[in-house]
């Protein structure tokens, strides 16, 4: 239980979700830790599964590609801290429930539907279905709630394409399943087209994931134009087609959907806020410094590159660690920092990626871009300090969700690059295997750090040797396995990279043999932190130890002096000037 007395970031209805399960673990197994890690580990298979079926759904045509897709999510080595730990089982307990709202939005709208509206809702259960695990995955994790947003965004963009063929003259193919249209009924619009000189018609066809309209007259063909160019006409000609509908009058079954979720959403959010009393929780410098930095350039420039550092963390594990607060990473208070590259290059990559999508979703083409997207950036949000401040720099926990969208734009890449590279779609196979390798070892080193307190605070300190945490952490242990000398060095070496670490002032004050100098401790403790609790129990506890010291040296003086006086005052006769200078010396005795 030591990782979860170790996380102040982790709020009050997240702690009661972990220590619920942790409560039925003892009930089933005991205190066995094996069991613990056991539970952990069956989440984490079932939240792969989960994700391989949603990806053959609502992602891929292809169900192998679910498959390759999950198997880099079940080897990734940033998923270690969430499964390994037991603070990290409300990630991963919070993602299942993610994907089972996801799949549970998607089942309650027909998917099938053909007319001029947008799909109407075809289930209520499923759509109240998913408010419900909506907000069991918001009470188990505050990154839950972000599960709502997706589906909306997702509801949007990927079925609203149905309107957009309307509006260019094509009509969809009626589903075998539905009655035939009436007598009486509107001939469908055909869809015409030229060959060799001689007039084509046919019908558009629609499946449950794919269909491509047929080219509107004036729109310019997709090899003509660069990517931006296609996503600025794509946005003009959905916002400007000629319609005799109304868009409100269209959109009327989304926009119900839309305003039942997010009236929702307003009133669980107000519940948790309540739950939590109120009010966010409260952090220290050591814990976000950049939060606390009074230049605002520096808090925007050193948030934009923590979005760069946790992609690349994403795209390339190499360096891993338990914690990443206190001078893990430096402020970037200058916009001629060479991090800034980063910075940009990631800004640039994102918006690509959304003119893609942009100019892509009126034929539901690539739609793995537009979920990879959605699946990356909404769930970490919460832990991006856009709304609020977080209590970490950077967390890997917090990683578990958004790989899932890392995951699915990895593995669309990669077909995308087979097929453009015929002669090496042989290789990419391979080379995807070895890559898949590379994850698999990492991430049994990385659980092999896990194993004990000792591995685990020792790692930390080969890792980021920079970072004070780490450094007060392994003095900690150090100092409960009776290795003072060794913690005293850890603690000092903490105090050099952070001199306003108040609790690495008053452990070494427990460890100093001079007395003086453990009173100077607890002293400068105190002065950067005046609510610290144990210094000011250890601070009391030494003075009350040297006013006794003091006490025993002081009575007998008292006894000799009080003796002495009163012999003066039988042998000798005092002036009137002189008794009361003996009386109060008398009173003071």
């Amino acid at each position: 239980l030591l990782a979860l007395g170790s996380r102040p970031a982790v709020t009050r209805s997240s702690y009661g979700s972990v220590l619920f399960s942790c409560r039925l673990n003892i009930l089933l197994a005991g205190m066995n830790p094996f069991y613990f890690h056991a539970v952990n580990v069956i989440l984490h298979c079932l939240v792969t599964l989960v994700l391989m079926y949603t990806c053959d759904k609502a992602v891929f045509k292809d169900c192998r590609l679910a498959f390759v897709t999950a198997l880099l999510f079940a080897v990734h080595p940033i998923h270690t801290e969430a499964v390994t730990g037991i603070v990290g089982r409300a990630d991963v307990l919070a993602c299942l429930l993610f994907l089972l709202a996801f799949l549970s939005y998607n089942r309650s709208v027909d998917q099938l539907y053909v007319g001029e509206h947008f799909p109407p809702t075809a289930s209520p259960f499923f759509l109240l279905l998913s408010l419900f695990l909506g907000t069991c995955a918001m009470l188990v994790k505050e990154t839950g709630v972000t599960v709502f947003g997706v589906c909306l965004v997702y509801d949007f963009f990927s079925l609203s394409c149905n309107g957009l063929k309307l509006r260019n003259g094509g009509m969809l193919q009626r589903p075998a399943w539905q009655p035939a249209a009436a007598p009486s009924a509107l001939p469908p619009v055909p869809v015409s087209g030229r060959e060799n000189g001689k007039h084509q018609r046919g019908f558009a066809h629609r499946s449950a994931w794919n269909s491509c309209p047929a080219t509107a007259p004036g729109e310019p063909r997709s090899g003509g134009l660069s990517v931006p160019s296609r996503a600025v006409w794509a946005i003009r000609s959905y916002l400007t087609a000629n319609n005799n509908q109304n868009f409100l009058y269209t959109a009327r079954p989304f926009l119900k959907r839309a305003a039942l979720v997010i009236s929702y959403v307003v009133l669980v959010l107000y519940f948790r806020l309540w739950i939590m009393g109120g009010s966010m929780p409260m952090f220290s410098e050591q814990d976000n410094p950049a939060s606390f930095s009074p230049y605002l350039l520096t808090r925007f420039l050193t948030y934009s590159y923590l979005l760069a550092f946790n992609a690349w963390l994403l795209l390339a594990p190499i360096t891993l660690c338990y914690d990443w607060q206190v001078g893990s990473i430096p402020l970037v208070e200058s916009i001629w920092d060479v991090r800034n590259l980063a910075t940009v290059f990631l800004a640039l990559v994102l918006v690509l990626l959304s003119l893609h999508c942009v100019a892509a979703f009126k034929k539901l083409e690539h739609k793995e871009v537009s979920v990879g997207l959605l699946f990356l950036v909404f769930p970490f949000i919460p832990a991006s300090n856009l709304f609020f401040r977080v209590g970490f720099v950077v967390a890997e926990r917090v990683l578990y969700m958004p790989s899932m969208g890392y995951c699915i734009l990895f593995v669309h890449g990669l077909r995308k690059l087979s097929t453009w590279l015929d002669k090496w779609r042989i290789t990419l196979p391979t080379l995807f295997a070895l890559l898949l390798l590379l994850f698999s070892c990492k991430t049994v080193k990385q659980n092999e750090i896990w194993l004990s307190r000792e591995s685990l605070f020792s790692s930390g300190v080969k890792t980021l040797p920079h970072n004070a945490k780490v450094h007060y952490n392994y003095a900690n242990f150090l100092k409960d396995q009776g290795r003072n000398i060794e913690a005293i060095y850890h603690y000092k070496t903490a105090l050099k990279l952070y001199p306003r670490h108040a609790s690495a002032l008053n452990n070494l004050g427990t460890l100093t043999k001079d007395v003086v100098e453990a009173k100077d401790y607890y002293r400068r403790a105190l002065q950067l932190n005046p609510q610290h609790n144990r210094a000011l129990f250890n601070l009391g506890n030494l003075l009350n130890l040297l006013l006794q010291k003091e006490w025993k040296e002081l009575i007998p003086c008292c006894i000799v002096s009080i003796h002495m006086q009163n012999t003066l005052n039988i042998q000798y006769s005092t002036s009137d000037e002189e008794k009361p200078h003996n009386s109060r010396m008398h009173w003071a005795c």
